[in-house]
């Protein structure tokens, strides 16, 4: 018989923290910490494959799990001295979600579970205390409906916001039993006017609808998003995990919080986290009160009045303090734990490896190794590659004047500047037309995910550093200011309010999230210097990694940019980017409307000096390291002008009636560019075209030589498909090679290989590398050749193809492994059996995709190439493939 449900508590556990795909993530540490003997309240979980067993079969349980359930329940009773649905004594539960990935405010939960008009009057006689026992209750009531019974969040706050206003209070905590029992009232009224039934009053029944709503809400749309920007598959699955209630809020003994083992902004070794006296834990995430610190040092550090945990329960503080060493050093990583006190007794709700910063996750993974908890091999593989893009992006200008309009806490670091919007459909839709946006929000919600996701930086007016906006906008990179008290949002009349001071939707702000400011109008900004923990941590993935990293360059600024951030090289100059230069554009417009191969090269006689000066800057940034470079690529047409004013610009200097012009361009054009006259085709037509390029090329190498600096080219025949193209234009290339080589008296070395982007040049793999010295995959084109698909076009119906699960990804971000990767695969055994010293690179957008790096490594590539930003994420790809047997299994 399957064992769909795994007990926990009293010191003993059924799982372990190994078992995350059968348990998830918060049921598998659970388990190891009741085995470890920390004080777990007792529960059980029920497990992913019973969740994919529910959508593989029409939304029902399996037969076994009702029997398995029920014994459960028995034991959790056994352990707690109380009974499910006991009018005197009764157990109450806490429902909660668990997938083995952490998506934190994704799915469901429900406290309290159990409570109806009978048991809360048990609760309140067995606490002695009616005021705590009614709060429970109507937050049970708020809750359940909200995710089970559909009730819209908003009707339960309008009540208790009226009910408060009635009393004349403004905190929660100020009502007493006898008001919370008159919001209880009004709370079943309104469940009834919006369902059509009462509020269900058996706690079996309340327990089955809370598991079945657990297991809708893996399906739900903002966990579905989330998990697309995650990578996360849709058949994981979410566990359920049902325990038993402690409450942290019973009175002024009593609290809640979550905490982070070290600062998940900067990874300061330091605790880190917020609590609230006499509340649930919902209360401090949710940012309905204002959390306090749970260090003295921190709230000295933000200036706060209110007493931090160390001091108004210091004995419990002092095991809150110790639970944290034990999980870093038993955990070996920084933790995000939830803990509840009930009456002066520490309880552990949870703990996870804690989402943290890029710059935070770096200087842990280093300190750790310090420390002795990790190795090297395990601090490379512990960074998320794609995570350090939130490094290479620039902070403000600490030089430049600026108007501050609020402060509130340094939630995610980073800066942005943006337009003013006040909802996630604004910000995702301005977004979506370029417009970088701030997302103003009283408070996010896990429904605000895709608008989160959009816009440039989050700012919230309620929360704490723990909030849903704090967490989520770390786990993104967004900078994000949240708890700016000052700020006052109206919604109904889009606009924000600082004192005296109206913006409104539309205007521009800017974010620090390291400093919490928030700032009038649009911030300069600098450059991001690397050093420190990511040098530290780069060096030891460099000597890991087997794969050399190169960028795609082909200005200064770019090669720079790149050598800067630890390029190995040019994999990738495009020529014909060049071209497109306003200095040249009249002379490469008057070659192609010339009608003869003489006023073709005499057009191109005027491009040479240029393009030599081009490659000559190239190498002397490079400095020996290898360079390729890619001869013309796109149809001519490309350059020619469009405009009336253009065209006689081109007529004057070609010396040709603008009706000429036109009727060229009419000529050129072409109705399927992409698969037309360009690439080595022009090469073929027009061989005048390469030759002034390689001429360049060799006459730039001359150059470079004469003050000491050694260089090897790679000279790059694009859209290669039959062996005789490459083997017409390596002649070309050799001739002109032996011209320069000759007249400036030197010996030149070079390569010369073509670019795969055909399938058939990756069927024909074989016969092109007997003239070929290298083959570089160019994955964009070989992308859409391979699906029939234009890279412009696509947009408008792959994301219909990834929510109907046609394809997981768009497969011109991360490369196709089963398609487009097979041919690639292929086309380096064939090209390496014929010729056993081919250098083999991939060159397309897909050599910054950490996944698509590995697949490279798999396959035996020697080199990826990527844009100049992308470089530190392939190299560290890269280490990780080469350590992948390494990686750990907690």
């Amino acid at each position: 018989m399957t064992k769909w449900v795994y007990a926990f508590g009293g010191g003993r556990a059924d799982g372990t923290a190994k078992m995350r795909e059968l348990l998830g993530g918060k049921g598998a540490n659970l388990a190891e910490m009741s085995a470890i003997g920390l004080p777990v309240p007792p529960g059980f979980t029920i497990t992913t494959e019973a969740c994919t067993w529910y959508y593989a079969n029409e939304r029902s349980n399996p037969p076994e799990l009702a029997a398995q359930v029920a014994a459960g329940l028995k034991a959790v009773e056994a352990e707690v001295g109380a009974g499910f649905g006991d009018a005197a004594n009764p157990l109450l539960v806490s429902v909660r979600s668990g997938a083995r990935a952490s998506m934190p405010g994704m799915m469901d939960t429900i406290l309290n579970l159990g409570l109806n008009d009978v048991t809360v009057e048990g609760l309140a006689k067995r606490s002695g205390d009616a005021r705590f026992a009614y709060d429970s209750y109507r937050r049970f009531i708020q809750m359940f409906s909200g995710v089970v019974l559909g009730v819209e969040h908003h009707h339960f706050e309008d009540i208790l916001e009226l009910a408060k206003e009635d009393k004349g209070k403004h905190l929660d905590t100020e009502l007493t039993a006898a008001d919370w029992q008159g919001v209880i009232q009004q709370y079943k009224k309104k469940v009834r006017e919006e369902t059509g039934e009462d509020f269900p009053q058996d706690p079996q029944a309340q327990l089955w609808a809370a598991i079945g709503a657990v297991f809708r809400s893996w399906m739900n749309q903002r966990a579905i998003t989330y998990r697309k920007l995650h990578g996360i598959p849709g058949e994981w699955g979410t566990a359920v995990n049902v325990q038993a209630m402690v409450f942290g809020n019973m009175g002024e003994d009593c609290a809640t919080g979550v905490a982070f083992t070290r600062n998940p902004s900067t990874g300061e070794n330091s605790f880190y986290g917020e609590y609230l006296v006499n509340a649930q834990g919902e209360d401090v995430v949710a940012g309905i009160r204002t959390p306090q610190h749970l260090t003295v040092a921190a709230k000295q550090a933000q200036k706060s009045k209110l007493p931090a945990m160390e001091e108004v329960m210091p004995e419990v503080f002092q095991q809150l303090d110790e639970v944290r060493g034990l999980l870093e050093k038993h955990y070996r990583d920084m933790q995000d734990i939830e803990f509840t006190v009930q009456q002066g007794k520490l309880y552990m709700l949870q703990t996870r490896g804690g989402k943290r910063t890029a710059p935070a996750a770096l200087r842990i993974a280093v300190e750790m190794v310090d420390e002795g908890l990790i190795t090297r091999e395990e601090a490379v593989q512990r960074i998320d590659p794609a995570s350090l893009d939130q490094l290479l992006h620039p902070t403000l200008d600490p030089k430049a004047p600026r108007t501050t309009l609020a402060r509130g806490l340094p939630a995610s670091p980073g800066a942005a500047s943006g337009k003013i919007v006040f909802t996630a459909e604004e910000a995702e839709a301005q977004a979506a037309s370029g417009e970088r946006v701030i997302l103003c929000r009283i408070e996010t919600s896990p429904e605000d995910i895709h608008g989160m996701h959009a816009a440039a930086g989050i700012l919230t007016t309620r929360g704490g550093m723990t909030s849903h906006a704090a967490v989520v906008a770390r786990g993104m990179g967004r900078a994000c200011v949240a708890g700016a008290g000052e700020i006052r949002i109206d919604y109904a009349q889009k606009q924000l309010r600082v004192r005296d001071k109206v913006l409104k939707a539309g205007d521009v702000i800017t974010l620090d999230g390291g400093s919490g400011e928030v700032f009038a109008g649009a911030v300069p900004t600098v450059e991001p210097e690397l050093s420190g923990h990511f040098a530290t941590l780069m060096e030891w993935a460099d000597k890991a990694r087997r794969l050399k990293v190169r960028t795609n360059a082909e200005t200064p600024l770019d090669a720079r940019t790149a050598r800067s951030f630890g390029a190995e090289g040019i994999g990738l100059c495009r020529t014909e980017h060049m071209f497109f230069d306003a200095s040249r554009i009249v002379a490469v417009r008057e070659m192609i409307l010339a009608d003869s191969e003489e006023g073709r090269r005499k057009a191109l006689a005027k491009i040479l000096p240029m393009q030599r000066q081009d490659f000559v800057e190239l190498f002397q940034i490079m400095r020996g390291l290898p360079v390729t470079i890619r001869f013309l690529d796109p149809p001519l047409h490309e350059f020619l002008p469009h405009a009336e004013s253009e065209m006689e610009q081109v007529a004057e200097a070609a010396g040709v009636p603008v009706e000429q012009v036109r009727t060229r361009a009419m000529k050129l054009a072409e109705s399927n560019p992409m698969l037309g006259h360009r690439g080595c085709r022009l090469g073929i037509t027009y061989p005048e075209i390469y030759e002034m390029q390689a001429r360049a090329v060799f006459e730039a190498v001359a150059e470079v030589a004469k003050s000491g600096d050694t260089v090897e080219p790679e000279i790059m025949i694009p859209l290669v498909a039959w062996p005789k193209e490459l083997e017409l234009m390596k002649a070309v290339v050799d001739r002109v090679a032996g011209e320069v080589s000759k007249s400036g008296g030197i010996a030149i070395k070079y390569l010369v290989g073509t670019m795969i982007e055909l399938p058939r040049a990756c069927l024909m793999a074989g016969e092109i590398a007997k003239e070929a010295e290298f083959f570089s995959f160019g994955t964009n084109d070989l992308t859409q050749t391979t699906f029939g698909l234009s890279r412009d076009d696509a947009g408008n119906f792959l994301p219909a193809y990834e929510g109907k699960g046609v394809i997981e990804q768009d497969p011109f971000i991360s490369l196709d492994q089963e398609g487009v990767g097979q041919l690639v695969r292929m086309a380096a055994e064939r090209g390496r059996a014929a010729r056993g010293t081919l250098k083999l690179g991939i060159c397309g957008e897909h050599g910054g995709d950490p996944a698509s790096v590995v697949f490279c490594h798999k396959v035996g590539l020697d080199y990826v190439s990527c844009s100049p930003y992308r470089v530190p994420i392939a190299r560290l790809a890269a280490a990780q493939a080469a350590l992948a047997p390494l990686e750990r299994d907690v």
